[in-house]
């Protein structure tokens, strides 16, 4: 593990620009927005501390639970900042201008939020999900002692990565060996002659705990700030499957473009569709599951992707912490150096579907 690239994520933030709704404005003038610079790997209700004292005195009696709103789409609380960012301004916006309610709550969009309670029990809960995914269970995280469990938490909350690797390093839940580390080792083996079998000619695999937000369009464009504006979660497609790694024999290295096809298999199919020869693709096998922050139930699947099936589907946009990798990078690198503290890899995907005529 690269701990420079970790260290980047990890101070990686986001300048919110945060607006009160007029609606909950109660004095004249009304109050300037808020500026605040939220940590990528954080979430919108811990900054709750901040906007309230700043909003205090606007505000109507009675107040809510608080929620944000970006261009009128209610943000789901439970995922992480720099994913909601990534995902909704395939243009970056700096700073990004967010509405802030302290009333109103849209119960029909997001599930209630009971401030930082909710937001540390759905980490915990991803984090056992993870655990699940890497170790096949998850006693490492439900055997965490309370000073553990309370220390890993803060580390995320106030961005402490030394703090964090201290406590996490007691699950023991390793992903897989970055293959560039992988191909120095053996080559240095080699090189020794110590009669050892070489890495590359053997095969190796790993589960990795992967979110994927995937986002299709119909129509084309060539500019990111020509992108059309994400309105409505149901635009939305949302997968949660792990993925397995190959290192194949040879020491081909399975790349984020390999992930991204075995996530997607619709779209990168080598066969004529619906021939007889193509394999149906059942909702079982893919693994789709809509999101739950407090639990690890599976609610709704949503089949958005299943509506416009096509091989002539095209990527415009891959978006990591941020970062827009190039495919051909190793998939155990993007894992080690830029999953979330939770242990999932979150991607945001945009891809463009031609419409299909149909007869």
């Amino acid at each position: 593990m690269h701990m420079e690239a970790r260290k980047y994520v990890w101070e990686g933030a986001i300048p919110l620009q945060i607006h009160l709704h007029v609606s909950e404005v109660t004095t004249l003038p009304p109050p300037p927005p808020a500026l605040i610079l939220a940590p990528r790997i954080g979430y919108l209700p811990l900054l709750v501390g901040l906007i309230k004292p700043y909003f205090g005195s606007s505000l109507p009696p009675g107040v809510d639970t608080i929620w944000f709103e970006y261009k009128g789409l209610p943000l789901k609380w439970y995922i992480p900042t720099g994913v909601l960012f990534d995902l909704l301004c395939a243009e970056p916006e700096r700073p990004w201008n967010l509405t802030v309610h302290f009333r109103g709550y849209p119960v029909h969009v997001l599930i209630p939020c009971e401030g930082e309670d909710s937001v540390k029990w759905s980490f915990i809960n991803s984090l056992k999900e993870a655990a699940y995914i890497i170790n096949g269970n998850c006693k490492n995280v439900m055997n965490m002692s309370q000073s553990d469990q309370v220390e890993l938490w803060r580390s995320v909350m106030n961005g402490n990565l030394e703090a964090y690797l201290r406590v996490s390093s007691k699950l023991k839940l390793v992903t897989v060996e970055d293959d560039y580390t992988v191909k120095l080792n053996s080559s240095s083996k080699s090189q020794q002659g110590t009669g050892e079998t070489d890495f590359a000619g053997q095969v190796k695999t790993g589960r990795i705990p992967v979110r994927l937000y995937v986002w299709s369009v119909s129509e084309d464009f060539d500019d990111l700030e020509d992108a059309p504006d994400i309105d409505c979660w149901d635009k939305i497609s949302f997968i949660n499957r792990p993925v397995e790694v190959h290192t194949e024999e040879g020491g081909k290295c399975f790349t984020l473009g390999d992930a991204i096809k075995t996530l997607l298999p619709e779209y990168f199919t080598d066969k004529p569709l619906f021939s007889d020869e193509s394999p149906k693709l059942e909702d079982e096998e893919m693994n789709l599951s809509s999101e739950d922050a407090g639990s690890n139930k599976n609610t709704e699947v949503e089949e958005i992707l299943y509506e416009h099936v096509t091989r002539n589907a095209e990527i415009k946009l891959v978006r990591i912490q941020g970062i827009e990798p190039k495919l051909e990078i190793p998939f155990s690198w993007v894992v080690n150096n830029l999953m979330n503290p939770d242990y999932f890899l979150y991607m945001c995907i945009c891809v463009r579907v031609p419409e299909v005529n149909t007869v």
